[in-house]
């Protein structure tokens, strides 16, 4: 590629540091990045870029346009921080007691800011246009769609869209991708089983909605062992059952809530189907009753094969051939998804792990952190990513 981006990016690279660490000093939860979308859309700025505010409330949009006239990939950075107590001991550990930046995405801020200014500098060879989308509220209850339902997607129309994620279980160095689905849908249940409360030494007065609740927890487990194809992957998790006043007292009822994930869009859809009709079964053969209610969240995230292709290619050119690798799968949920729907697109993974320097901690820990290191690459690999796609007929 005729731009040198590796010498640019270098050169920025102390700064990309400083920027992450002032984020992740000041992390906040989703919807409430007020200060963090302040300072990204004060730095889009400050870059020549076009800026819009107050997308699904603190959502940010950054609109570089090209030399000329073409085609328009947007790139995606999530904002949020997670409701954790950090526990790094790091010189720029959170200021805001009860939040961290504990999944990344301080970086993903710092890497997207950091291709706006360097893309910036070249606009004039662009054959085309570049959204960089900021986007609150991805670990919950999800900014994308309402970012999209606001407009994000048009003015001028988004042929394309690339997204990454730091990843703490790769190495510094590798970059991870694959087609097709790539991360589960994620939805959530409530269960309410409604019994007969009781004496504990009276059983046969009562029904005991704790014993019910624990038959259908049970039950449902056949769902994914016993109903779903065994190379069709799925989970139906319970995570929390709160119910009963004493040891010797029936409770009259208890409630549960769980996810339901799957990687496949048709069997996402029969999923609420299963679970009502397991515990429609077991209350009713027990006596009980029940109300369930289901949210459909994220939908699977599912990569374009070509712009895989493209992906592939230009990490290559970055980290080498050999340390390009195919993403194992996982059941985790990312709303990077509702951009996949709307036009073609590629999700990847990006190392960040460094057992040596002791960043290796799992995302969601109050321990985690990542090897800076990482942050350069994903600026080469979107910047070069952008230059080829827009070059492309």
């Amino acid at each position: 590629m005729a731009i040198g981006f590796k010498g640019e990016i270098a050169s920025l690279k102390h700064e990309m540091i400083q920027m992450r660490r002032d984020f992740h000093r000041r992390p906040e939860p989703g919807f409430q990045e007020v200060e963090t979308s302040r300072v990204v859309g004060n730095r889009l700025e400050e870059y020549g870029l076009e800026v819009t505010r107050g997308i699904a409330k603190t959502g940010v949009v950054g609109l570089l346009r090209g030399g000329s006239e073409g085609k328009t990939i947007l790139i995606r950075a999530d904002m949020d921080a997670l409701t954790i107590k950090e526990q790094t001991g790091l010189e720029f550990a959170s200021e805001n007691e009860g939040v961290m930046h504990a999944c990344g995405h301080d970086g993903h801020m710092t890497i997207g800011l950091t291709t706006a200014r360097i893309l910036s500098q070249h606009r004039d060879a662009l054959k085309g246009n570049v959204k960089f989308i900021f986007q609150p509220a991805e670990e919950g209850p999800g900014g994308a769609k309402p970012m999209i339902e606001g407009g994000v997607m048009e003015d001028p129309k988004v042929d394309a869209a690339i997204g990454l994620h730091l990843w703490n279980y790769l190495p510094i160095g590798k970059v991870a991708v694959r087609s097709g689905p790539v991360m589960a849908s994620m939805d959530s249940m409530k269960i309410k089983i409604k019994g007969k409360g009781g004496h504990g030494a009276i059983p046969h007065d009562a029904v005991d909605s704790i014993v019910i609740g624990s038959q259908v927890v049970t039950a449902l487990q056949t769902i994914v062992s016993r109903e779903i194809a065994p190379l069709a992957p799925s989970v139906v998790t319970i995570g929390t059952i709160k119910g009963g006043y004493g040891f010797n007292i029936i409770a009259d009822f208890v409630e549960m809530e769980g996810t339901a994930r799957a990687l496949d869009v048709d069997l996402q859809k029969t999923l609420p189907e299963r679970i009502e009709r397991i515990i429609k079964g077991v209350t009713s053969a027990m006596r009980a009753d029940y109300e369930f209610a289901y949210t459909f969240h994220y939908p699977v995230t599912i990569n374009d094969e070509a712009m895989v292709g493209l992906i592939e290619e230009v990490s290559a050119a970055v980290v080498g051939q050999e340390n390009v690798m195919v993403f194992e799968r996982t059941m985790g949920g990312e709303d990077m998804a509702f951009f996949l729907r709307e036009v073609p697109g590629c999700y990847f993974f990006l190392g960040s792990s460094n057992k040596e320097k002791g960043l290796d901690q799992p995302h969601h820990s109050p321990q985690f952190s990542f090897d800076e290191d990482a942050m350069p690459i994903g600026v080469e690999i979107f910047a070069r990513a952008v230059m080829k796609y827009l070059e492309s007929p």
